[in-house]
């Protein structure tokens, strides 16, 4: 799904919007979630990441991910129609720009997440090995 910056706005104030998100038309929720659903594939998320610093063309994308080139442009062209990159030519070449840098906090949050997931699953672990050595 192609998404304009009027979407994107719509996205926004619909998040924000605690109390009033019970009134969003189920077309609101998949505009969200099919923002989700292309962040959602291991492959199109390496690609995300390795343009954190920086444009790149297609090649310098291949290469630090490891992908194949017809799936890196397989998800390229999916993550410029979601609005996530930009695709600009330059002479020959066509390089990807992160356009919504919002993706990265988006990722931060999750990450952050997993984290502190982990660290209660990590206690009840460390509590388990010590009631199993009492045996």
């Amino acid at each position: 799904m192609v998404q304009s910056p009027n979407s994107r706005s719509v996205i926004k104030i619909a998040l924000s919007v605690d109390s009033e998100t019970s009134k969003l038309s189920p077309a609101v929720f998949g505009m969200i979630a099919d923002f989700f659903k292309v962040l959602s594939e291991v492959s199109r998320l390496q690609i995300v990441c390795s343009l954190k610093r920086g444009e790149k063309n297609v090649s310098e994308i291949i290469e630090i991910t490891g992908l194949g080139q017809a799936n890196v442009s397989k998800h390229l062209k999916l993550l410029t129609q979601a609005g996530i990159v930009t695709r600009t030519q330059q002479g020959v070449n066509v390089v990807y720009a992160i356009a919504n840098p919002l993706v990265f906090s988006l990722c931060d949050l999750v990450c952050n997440s997993i984290a502190t997931q982990l660290q209660k699953k990590n206690k009840h672990l460390k509590s388990l090995k010590v009631f199993q050595q009492s045996f």
